[in-house]
């Protein structure tokens, strides 16, 4: 797999915030150790790249830090931050990769900063191809941010498997382009990928030219945020299922809160992409 990442997205962060930097130097450490995987370093965002989904005010409160919200303290060098990691999810689109930055996106839409997210990284990166794509969002968290960007954007398809009740409290059904299925908390490997081939299933494969991975990892068993039950090997069988699609496929990383098992479970995430499944009837 090639990783894009800078080490200067683990400059900033608070003693006790659950998006510190040491979840992600420690996965860092773990992929590092595997020879097959790839590190590049990423270019930060445009403006012009930026506003294909925030507005103007929304990028002029991250140069200010004039914003207001209670999970997003107002690091010195934020915008800085949000723009490599943006430019990390460009560079992953084009390269087919995975953007292993901070901070993550998922969370933030045109005008609000809002769960650790200051821009949506993944929806920056799909505005960036102009291609049909299905982004499938396995984060714990229901991606609202990334649902409230592309609802009725006829060159998308959302899907998103999320605890539920959870922050943000959103993605409690369904709506035209955007499919929802909230789990409840520890539901289990068995629970989890019945209900992800089942939202594979409900999708136009035959209009979609790229896979677009909201990767968060917190659905891990021991995630103390947004545990699903889910184990590494959890995550390996996900991946192998998404490159049964046959599809490009790039990914992002979001959430994932456990430093002993972030790094493991992206690395078997990856594995399973990078394999051909040899299980049928996804």
């Amino acid at each position: 797999m090639i990783f894009i990442h800078d080490a200067r997205c683990l400059e900033y962060g608070r003693p006790g915030h659950p998006e510190n930097p040491e979840r992600l130097r420690r996965a860092v450490e773990h992929l590092r150790a595997h020879p097959e995987h790839e590190f590049r370093t990423p270019t930060p965002a445009a403006d012009e790249d930026l506003l294909r989904v925030h507005a103007d005010e929304h990028l002029e409160q991250l140069r200010t830090g004039q914003f207001a919200s209670p999970d997003n303290p107002s690091y010195a060098d934020i915008e800085t931050y949000a723009r490599l990691s943006a430019g990390a999810a460009i560079q992953a689109a084009r390269m087919e990769g995975f953007s292993l930055m901070r901070p993550p996106g998922h969370h933030a839409a045109d005008g609000r900063i809002a769960g650790f997210c200051y821009l949506n990284n993944l929806a920056i990166a799909v505005r960036s191809t102009g291609r049909r794509t299905l982004i499938l969002d396995i984060d714990g968290h229901h991606g609202d941010g990334t649902q409230t960007v592309f609802q009725d954007d006829p060159q998308v398809t959302f899907v998103s498997l999320h605890s539920s009740p959870n922050f943000p409290g959103t993605g409690l059904e369904s709506r035209g382009n955007c499919h929802n299925y909230p789990l409840p908390f520890d539901c289990g490997e068995a629970v989890y990928l019945a209900t992800f081939g089942r939202a594979l299933r409900a999708v136009d494969l035959s209009r979609v030219e790229q896979i677009a991975v909201s990767a968060g990892f917190d659905a891990d068993e021991r995630d103390p945020l947004a545990s699903l039950g889910l184990t590494t090997e959890s995550f390996r069988a996900i991946g192998h299922r998404i490159a049964e699609l046959n599809c490009p496929t790039f990914a992002v990383l979001e959430g994932g809160y456990d430093p002993d098992r972030l790094g493991p479970d992206i690395h078997a995430f990856c594995d399973g992409l990078s394999r051909k499944a040899s299980l049928r009837g996804v």
